[in-house]
């Protein structure tokens, strides 16, 4: 009895955590950092041309798991110059959530951003930029076209990582 109210304790918290997220309850906005340095016209252009977030959800199975890291060695061989070798330092120039649209074939269809780096938007342009053009990637075989998640850390240097095949952090 008691092991029932525990479980259904927890599914209760696990639905409002979800919905906490989904918009269906509205969400107070963040007031502006005052202390926060103003983005310059570059910065503003490059927002700008940032494509708008088309959402096309995929079921994270484990095939497009395993494609999550196809498409990340294939990105890493493709820009070999521009990843960052060892850990990456404890903070990170930027990170940007990037859902990677792809046709049967691996051809890029779009790419739109779970979250993008607001201080840097010429890092989400330069993402966008690197993956169209490495298009096509590897075709996903069995899996057909989906859409798959993967996270860039950027280096203040202009290279990155990617977080499937991170090499992990540095405390200092």
């Amino acid at each position: 009895m008691a092991r029932n109210r525990i479980v259904l304790l927890l599914a209760a918290l696990a639905l409002a955590a979800g919905l906490s997220g989904c918009g269906i309850f509205p969400s107070t906005p963040k007031p502006a950092d005052p202390d926060a340095a103003a983005p310059t016209p570059a910065q503003e252009q490059a927002k700008a041309a940032l494509p708008e977030s088309a959402r096309r959800i995929t079921a994270q199975t484990p095939a497009v798991r395993a494609y999550r890291k196809t498409g990340a060695r294939y990105i890493y061989t493709r820009y070999a110059d521009r990843i960052y070798k060892g850990k990456i330092p404890p903070l990170v120039y930027a990170v940007a959530t990037v859902e990677t649209h792809i046709d049967a074939k691996g051809e890029v269809e779009a790419v739109t951003f779970m979250r993008a780096p607001s201080h840097a938007p010429e890092v989400s342009v330069q993402i966008v930029e690197l993956i169209k053009k490495a298009s096509p990637l590897p075709a996903p075989g069995r899996v057909g076209a989906h859409t798959y998640v993967e996270t860039w850390l950027w280096d203040k240097s202009g290279k990155f990582q990617l977080d499937s095949l991170t090499e992990g952090q540095r405390s200092r």
